[in-house]
């Protein structure tokens, strides 16, 4: 079994980031800052809202019948709906294979969330409604377009206003993308050769980051 640390958790969690990052959002700065002197009845009808939204549903009337009702300024409201949306949509996005509840909590207590609305956002991000939640992320999020073929040949310059380019071997490169579209470049060696090594480093420090013990399953 593995230690455990004066915290509650395993010790391999001490001294590692949050969920939300090295740098946590503003949104969520500035929400957890709003959030100390709100109520919790205020709370839990703005969290509502958010978790509306995040399934996919139009929230401006929901919105509009808050701020009509609440005792906040718009521009609190905002940012507490700003600050909800991201925490959650973040948490989401970590698989329940090795994004734990208690390391939830225990990211939201780092960042001063009462204790209180931390039970509430723990039972959005792990109850019974995560699937939906998942489910309207994936159709909500940016689809970008996918490599579908991908041709290359090298190239050598024999006429050129440039004699810095005579005979100097370059490599074209074509790309089609799966919305049609096809987009041709000219990469010279020197800048290949750099782009192969910094995707070996990249892979190299990849590799590097999975053995660590925070990123492996403990018993």
């Amino acid at each position: 079994m593995a230690a455990v640390a004066k915290s509650g958790l395993p010790s391999y969690y001490e001294g590692r980031t949050t969920f939300l990052g090295a740098r946590i959002p503003p949104e969520v700065e500035v929400m957890v800052k709003q959030m100390k002197k709100l109520d919790r009845d205020i709370f839990r009808r703005i969290l509502k809202v958010v978790v509306s939204a995040l399934e996919g549903q139009d929230c401006q009337e929901s919105v509009k019948h808050l701020s009509e009702n609440v005792s906040l300024s718009e521009e609190q409201l905002s940012y507490i709906l700003s600050g909800m949306y991201t925490l959650i949509r973040e948490a989401l996005r970590l698989p329940m294979s090795t994004f734990k509840p208690e390391v939830f909590k225990e990211d939201l207590r780092e960042l001063s969330v009462p204790e209180d609305c931390i039970t509430d956002f723990s039972s959005v991000v792990f109850g019974s409604r995560r699937s939906v939640l998942e489910t309207a992320a994936g159709q909500q999020g940016t689809r970008l377009p996918c490599l579908e073929d991908f041709r290359w040949r090298v190239d050598v310059a024999v006429s050129t206003s440039s004699l810095a380019r005579a005979l100097q071997p370059s490599i074209l490169m074509q790309m089609k993308l799966s919305d049609g579209n096809a987009h041709q470049f000219e990469v010279p060696i020197s800048k290949f050769q750099e782009l192969r090594y910094n995707v070996a480093l990249l892979l190299k420090e990849m590799n590097d980051l999975e053995k660590r013990n925070i990123l492996k399953i403990q018993d």
